[in-house]
């Protein structure tokens, strides 16, 4: 006999399998969201290196708007009008030259490294040395036989190109109206949780657009005084290096040591003494680097470890090599903020101290309200 009242056979199961597939379902798309990354991760670079471009949009924009009176839009549509000026014309009065100076860079560098070997092979030690590597002149010219490497060139160069554009385009939208990206991004997560995101995000954000502005002073500063610290040593080609200093300063650490080897090699060229000088001068101008420059322009964005950012450098040269290297330190500082927030705070309770400045709340640019202020 059976009662009106009693739970059918099997009906109280329906829950836990609902949790189960659930659960099976969310592993399941994070495993996705990894295969989609692992095999799509220059186009994740690409995106966060556009996010980067937009943040600096945005900082200049919102500096414009706040000290002429201009709306964002505005300010936005100014700034971008005037790099555009400023880099057209750069190229217009001295990219004809610079350019004759890279590439005549380009053919000094492997005969100086050609003449270094010769050099060495004078003496046994070297000789020894130079057996147990491969043979540079081979590698040198294997990889500067233009002829048979044109059409991988030609791939090569427009691809680049294209990656530009994109990268541009990307940042540009980004920076016109980033609130609805941004809302859109904070709805991915419960009710209970956005405003924590919100506040987040923000801290991120200021944390990129303070390294990336510390950044970019200290590429103009390095250059500038490699450029003119060649010049009077005599060094062949030094508005070239002074320009690679200046453009490898983006990537820390390793940025300056691969701009100090041409500079050295051509100076080898020279003297010793000549090289010995070139060395001294870039000891000299990364120690000003290190110790007074970047302390100054950087002291209130996030303090990375050396380990951390050299771990972090290894770790995306690997997974992506050039690209990856050159933004992996600001990919370290983002992922630093998000750790520290939202897993040491939030998950573990352990309350971390809020330095002053872009992690303030008084040095917060509100980026649901960002962009909204178009004309």
């Amino acid at each position: 006999m059976q009662y009106g009242n009693q739970t059918p056979e099997g009906a109280g199961h329906a829950p836990a399998m609902k949790r189960v597939l659930a659960t099976v379902g969310v592993v399941a798309a994070a495993l996705l969201l990894l295969l989609l990354v692992w095999y799509g991760v220059s186009v994740v670079l690409l995106v966060f290196a556009s996010v980067l471009l937009a943040i600096f949009f945005s900082n200049v924009s919102h500096f414009v708007s706040a000290h002429t009176g201009l709306a964002y839009g505005w300010s936005l549509t100014l700034v971008t009008l005037v790099l555009l000026a400023l880099v057209g014309g750069g190229l217009w009065f001295t990219g004809t030259a610079l350019g004759q100076q890279v590439d005549e860079l380009l053919e000094r560098v492997p005969r100086a490294l050609q003449q270094v070997q010769q050099h060495l092979e004078q003496h046994a030690w070297a000789r020894r040395l130079l057996a147990e590597l491969p043979q540079a002149g081979a590698k040198i010219a294997e990889k500067t036989d233009v002829v048979a490497k044109a059409p991988a060139v030609v791939s090569t160069v427009f691809g680049a190109l294209a990656y530009c554009v994109v990268f541009v385009a990307l940042g540009l939208y980004l920076a016109i109206d980033p609130g609805v990206y941004v809302r859109g991004l904070v709805r991915l997560v419960p009710r209970s949780k956005r405003a924590r995101v919100q506040e987040v995000l923000q801290e991120v954000r200021a944390t990129l657009g303070h390294w990336l502005v510390g950044r970019i002073v200290s590429m103009g500063i390095v250059g500038g005084i490699t450029m003119l610290g060649l010049w009077l040593l005599g060094v062949p080609l030094a508005p070239a290096l002074g320009l690679l200093a200046a453009l490898a300063e983006f990537v820390p650490n390793v940025g300056p040591f691969l701009a100090f080897i041409p500079a050295l090699l051509l100076a080898l060229t020279e003297s010793a003494t000549r090289a010995l000088a070139v060395l001294l001068l870039y000891l000299g101008v990364q120690g000003f680097e290190s110790y007074v420059l970047t302390p100054l322009v950087e002291k209130r964005a996030v303090a990375l470890p050396p380990a951390l950012t050299i771990t972090a450098q290894v770790l995306m040269a690997v997974l992506a090599g050039g690209l990856g290297l050159a933004l992996a330190t600001p990919l370290a500082a983002a992922a630093l903020v998000l750790v520290q927030r939202l897993y040491v705070e939030d998950t573990l309770g352990d309350a971390l101290e809020v330095p002053p400045g872009p992690n303030s709340a008084a040095g917060r640019q509100p980026l649901m309200q960002a962009g909204q202020e178009r004309s």
